[in-house]
């Protein structure tokens, strides 16, 4: 082998590599995205669902001693 074939083997590999390392990148990037956005959601929907709970709660104990006097 010349020294040209052996300079261009190891360099195609790296590059392979490298496509390959990157598209694993990506993907697992994307997928965290997905998830932190699935779990701000939930979280969101959630902190909405007991602050409504909480008012409704209030307004109800608020009509009651209304209701008292």
């Amino acid at each position: 082998m010349n020294k040209a074939t052996l300079i261009m083997i190891p360099l195609l590999l790296a590059t392979t590599a490298c496509a390959d390392l990157k598209d694993a990148g990506r993907a697992i990037g994307t997928t965290t995205k997905e998830v932190t956005t699935e779990i701000g959601h939930a979280t969101r929907d959630t902190t909405r669902a007991i602050g409504h709970a909480s008012r409704d709660a209030v307004k109800s104990v608020k009509e009651d001693l209304t209701k008292e006097d």
